[in-house]
């Protein structure tokens, strides 16, 4: 049969063709769009795969942190449980419940492992285990002290430098403390309790959270500059009130760049700062001070003489470590553990260390203080007992008619067994510091208690479930009685890496004792 004429410019085998080759042309999309589709449901299902083995499978089943009990089922998958718990301050308390429950090691997150048996704390801070970045928020204007060092060689570098200045014999035998102490407590510290005694005050009392937190600032700043350059915080209430202002702003929002560092710092860049922007605020400010402090020390010793050592104005902590460093510095040089961190810097290393040793002495004696009296002042008869102890003492430290004082023999004094029973149970009761001290687990791994562990796992012991002042104790009991004025929230201790009563204040009376 005869095809039709074609058309003019027409071409019957053309037009065949054309659609023929639009009909492969489409068959061929769809072939490489089912391809790649079959392509991308292969690459999700192998992600999910992979993200269900990296954090579901493999910490639940096959890490070797999966053998010890977790103290909340989501922690072998996530930190989340745990961050929420100390960002809701319930730490110490919810780690100490998983103990009783779990055993002496928990899991807590999926690197993470909380301890409280005395052998593994041995394994974990007497084995040279290097801190985590959780310490970096106490870089002091972005220098390390000897509390933020990482590693464990740095550590133990600068604890040379100034450990024989904190040691109990070093501070009982040196003449300048003595003399700085015998300042502070009868010119300072004493002279608030007995104006607190007179008529028209015994009703109201004294904020004893306060005066034993300005005294503890004042005997660790002269033991650190001298007295005359160290702080006058007894004397200077008003100041003293804003400065516990600010280390309250300090110790409320350490939380984002100690566990969440990273985040933090891009929040920050973005201008959208997780702290409020008062609380960095407050930390420059209590940066600033704590400099100011270690320029006047300088301008101090570049203009006077060397001071005798029995000074009371002899920078004893300061000499150690500016004069430990010097020669470190002049022996190795570049080969110091210590370089560059803290010999490349010298100005700011200072700084950062020393401000690290105010604010911490401060606060641990300072909260121990306070809960010691609030515990005592609810037993006269204990009181009576500790008083008759402080004054079998000779010399004691019970106030002469004429107005003169004595210090005890520092020996006599720390061997009284009912004084050293009083402090250590407030301190069992009470401890200043209960949270965590976080470690890292080394590279090639360590056992903890039975159990294998990975290098790279964050390790802490939660210190309040193991388990020092003396003479302030020894100045008001050998003198006076204490009453409760106004105790409220003393009953609740804050639940945090520091614990500090609710209401961070104490109202006692004190009266003469006969």
């Amino acid at each position: 049969m005869m095809k039709p004429a074609a058309r003019e410019g027409e071409s019957p085998e053309i037009t065949g063709t054309v659609e023929v080759g639009k009909d492969q042309e489409e068959y061929v999309v769809r072939q490489v769009r089912k391809s790649m589709n079959h392509a991308s449901l292969s690459v999700t299902l192998a992600v999910l795969l992979f993200l269900a083995y990296r954090f579901v499978i493999y910490p639940a089943f096959l890490s070797p942190l999966s053998r010890i009990p977790a103290a909340h089922w989501s922690a072998p998958f996530s930190r989340l449980w745990i961050l929420w718990i100390r960002f809701t301050h319930r730490e110490n308390r919810t780690l100490h419940s998983a103990h009783h429950r779990l055993g002496p090691v928990v899991r807590v997150g999926p690197s993470e492992l909380s301890i409280n048996d005395l052998d593994s704390v041995r394994t974990v801070y007497q084995g040279g285990f290097e801190k985590p970045v959780w310490y970096s928020v106490f870089d002091n204007y972005g220098a390390p002290c000897m509390f933020s060092a990482r590693r464990a060689a740095e550590h133990s570098a600068r604890k040379r430098l100034i450990s024989h200045v904190y040691s109990k014999s070093y501070i009982q035998s040196s003449p300048a403390a003595s003399a700085q102490s015998r300042s502070i407590i009868y010119d300072r510290f004493l002279p608030i309790l007995e104006a607190s005694t007179a008529e028209t005050q015994a009703p109201h009392g004294v904020d004893v959270y306060s005066v034993f937190m300005a005294a503890t600032m004042d005997f660790i700043a002269g033991y650190i500059f001298g007295l005359q350059n160290g702080t006058d915080f007894l004397s200077d209430k008003a100041y003293r009130e804003h400065f516990l202002e600010l280390y309250k702003a300090r110790n409320d929002y350490g939380y984002y760049d100690q566990e969440l560092p990273q985040l933090t710092k891009i929040c920050r860049k973005l201008g959208i700062p997780l702290c409020p922007k008062w609380a960095d605020e407050a930390n420059k400010e209590l940066g600033e001070w704590c400099q100011r402090l270690c320029e006047k020390m300088q301008r101090f010793l570049d203009s006077e003489e060397q001071l005798d050592r029995n000074s009371l104005d002899q920078p004893i902590v300061w000499n150690a470590l500016v004069g430990g460093l010097q020669t470190e510095k002049a022996k190795n040089g570049r080969g110091s553990v210590l370089y560059p961190t803290a010999l490349s810097n010298f100005k700011l290393s200072v700084a950062s260390e020393l401000f690290d040793h105010v604010l911490a002495g401060q606060e641990t004696a300072g909260l121990t203080l306070t809960y010691l009296c609030w515990r005592l002042s609810q037993s006269l008869d204990l009181q009576e007992q500790l008083r008759a102890e402080l004054l079998s003492l000779s010399p004691n430290m019970r106030l002469a008619e004429d107005g003169a004082s004595a210090m005890p023999d520092a020996k006599q004094l720390d061997s009284l067994p009912l004084l050293h029973a009083v402090l250590t149970e407030t301190l069992r009761l009470h401890a200043p510091i209960p949270g965590p001290q976080p470690r890292q687990t080394p590279e090639s791994g360590c056992r903890i208690g039975p159990y294998a562990v990975p290098g790279g796992v964050r390790v802490a012991a939660l210190a309040h479930t193991l388990h020092q002042m003396k003479l302030m104790i020894a100045a008001i009991y050998s003198n006076y009685t204490s009453h409760i004025v106004d105790d409220e929230g003393m009953e609740n201790q804050s639940d945090g890496y520091t614990g500090r009563p609710e209401n961070e204040r104490l109202f006692l009376r004190f009266q003469k004792a006969v």
